[in-house]
Order: structure tokens, then sequence, then C-alpha cells
């Protein structure tokens, strides 16, 4: 397509699925959406389209939208985490039922995860909007809250960085799609805490509302 609003599975975000929907009404499912060499690209159920064809597209929005609550939960989650502990976040995978955070720490208290929980949906209830910016790379690795994500996660070829800033909470770069507002997210809920190794700590949550 030469534009798209599907997002493609990326940065620990599943992709958005959806229709498509020629001119003389054919339709077809949008069963996966990647990004390869730089291109987006859709996988239909079916054959039958061709270069040239015009279509409509339509996202799934009640998936989108619950990955998007559940991509600014985990922004949310990981600023507690990282506030209450230095934790560095290492990674992530979001799904429609529960998600993950992997962060860099030694010793963990489990006795603490519901504090933090409770601190998320403080934060969360009290309601603050988000902003999306874009900064050259030298500039984006000078914020103060960029340091909350591993480098190794940015890629060494990215020149302009993408920054979500929750007002007032934190800025960190990311790709992905979120809120208008952390209100929309609800309340989240920790199901469990794994060691992954060493230095390396694992939390699954899921949203309640």
């Amino acid at each position: 397509l030469d534009q798209t609003a599907f997002y493609p599975n990326s940065g620990g975000q599943p992709c958005d699925t959806g229709t498509m929907k020629t001119e003389n009404g054919n339709e077809y499912k949008v069963v996966y959406v990647g990004k390869f060499s730089g291109d987006v690209s859709h996988e239909v159920d079916n054959g039958g389209l061709k270069a040239g064809d015009k279509v409509h597209c339509r996202i799934d929005w009640d998936r989108r939208y619950k990955l998007m609550r559940m991509h600014t939960a985990a922004h949310v989650f990981s600023r507690v985490i990282f506030d209450e502990t230095g934790a560095v976040t290492s990674g992530n995978q979001l799904d429609l039922d529960k998600s993950r955070i992997d962060f860099t720490l030694e010793n963990l208290d489990k006795g603490k995860i519901k504090e933090w929980e409770k601190k998320a949906n403080e934060i969360i209830a009290g309601g603050r909007n988000l902003k999306i910016s874009f900064y050259p790379r030298e500039e984006a690795f000078k914020i103060p809250d960029f340091i909350r994500t591993s480098k190794l996660l940015v890629p060494e070829d990215l020149k302009t960085i993408r920054i979500v800033e929750i007002e007032g909470l934190d800025q960190q770069a990311c790709g992905g799609t979120h809120l208008k507002n952390i209100s929309e997210i609800g309340k989240i809920e920790v199901l469990k805490v794994e060691n992954k190794g060493k230095n390396n700590r694992r939390i699954y949550f899921r949203l309640i509302q």
C-alpha cells in the first residue's frame, strides 16, 4: 500500500488486524502486518489482490485500543518500577490478555509488588495527557528519562527518535500506539513475577477494566 494506518508487528507490540475492501466489493481479512526493509507489508487471508487495486482499509479498533491501553500502562508501570528500584527496562511483550515487562534488577522484594501496582493505579486514576515529539538521536539520548530504556533497544541506524511523553511523569523512546490520557487505561493487576537470570526480572500484568 502507498499509505497505511495499520501498525506493524514491532517493539514488543503485536500488529493491527482488520480488513481490506476493494472497489468491486471484495473483502479480505488482514491477518498480519510486518515491516521489512522499511516497507510495511500486509498479509491477507485470500489471494486475488493485484498491483494497482484501490482498497479501503479498516482496523480492528477494539484490538488496537486494547493494545494502546496495554502499551501506555507498560510505560506507567515501568516508571513506577524505576522510581522504586532504579531498574532499567530491558524488554517487553504486549498482548490482549496479559503483557510483560523485563527489567534489570538483581534483588527483587516480591512483597513490594502490590505496592507498585497500587501506586501505578493511583497515577493512572489521576490522569495525565500524552504527547509525541521527534528528536535527533544525539538530543534524545540527553533526555534524563531516556536512561530507563536500554540503549540496545534503540536501533543504531535510527537517526530521528520518537519520544512518547506522559506529561509530568515520563519520557521514553517508543514507536508504538498510545492513548491521549492515561486515565483511559482503567486499572492494572500484577499476575506474576519471574526470575529470568541473575539480573533480569519479568513482571506479567493485565488490565482489569
